[in-house]
């Protein structure tokens, strides 16, 4: 079965280049002109990703994405025109598991979206369990547990404690988080996308009241530690 896109943006003229490319690439596709009606057609039928321009009328893409995360961990693509790092990092911060800069390559939007099914698909059967300190990953639930109690981590968010526990204890660098997590190159992703899904994951991990502690290894990468018992 075709994985169904939505998409939003209030250019015709990109919207109708999205849909085609990734029409082509045997997505089912279905476009919007605002944010909130792709919001209402995900409440009454759920896509498999979503992807959102940030400047549209009505709700913009930022608060359409923070409603989003509210209800499901769908990957959200954004997609902006500034190129500010406040509006990179802001949808991260609300939840966005990737982001590409106008103009961009059609080509590399359906890149930056195979490579996110692809970890869904990855993640979805149910291959193992994991534990490091006092917090539970489980693929075959698809969560990180802390004293039994989801952490309420996004896909990507899920992907890279994925990778920091099957690494647990050695340090791992932000081009192999990069080439696991997103499953794109460095020269495709800057390494201050690692660095803020990483500020969130610790964030969540705090707010769970875990031990556990991700710590940075200067100039190279991150690594999981176990914590004060």
């Amino acid at each position: 079965m075709k994985k169904l896109i939505y998409a939003a943006d209030d250019e015709e003229d990109i919207i109708e280049v999205i849909k085609g490319f990734l029409e082509n690439a045997d997505f089912d596709v279905r476009t919007f002109s605002t944010g909130d009606a792709l919001y209402e057609a995900f409440l009454e039928k759920p896509c498999d990703l979503a992807v959102l321009d940030i400047m549209m009328p009505g709700r913009d893409g930022l608060t359409i994405c923070k409603e989003l995360r509210k209800i499901s961990d769908v990957p959200i693509v954004i997609l902006t025109a500034k190129e500010s790092e406040t509006d990179h990092m802001r949808g991260f911060m609300l939840g966005g598991d990737d982001y590409l800069i106008k103009p961009f390559s059609p080509s590399l939007l359906v890149v930056r979206i195979q490579a996110l099914l692809r970890r869904v698909e990855m993640s979805s059967p149910a291959h193992t369990s994991m534990k490091f300190g006092d917090i539970v990953y489980s693929e075959a639930d698809h969560d990180a547990l802390c004293s039994g109690r989801s952490m309420g981590l996004t896909m990507t968010e899920f992907s890279l404690l994925c990778c920091l526990m099957r690494n647990a204890g050695s340090a791992v660098s932000r081009d192999d988080l990069l080439d696991n997590v997103w499953g794109i190159n460095n020269n495709d992703i800057e390494t201050r996308v690692t660095d803020e899904t990483v500020r969130r994951i610790r964030r969540k991990i705090r707010d769970a009241g875990s031990r556990v502690k991700i710590t940075a290894v200067w100039g190279y990468g991150y690594k999981l530690e176990a914590g004060d018992e």
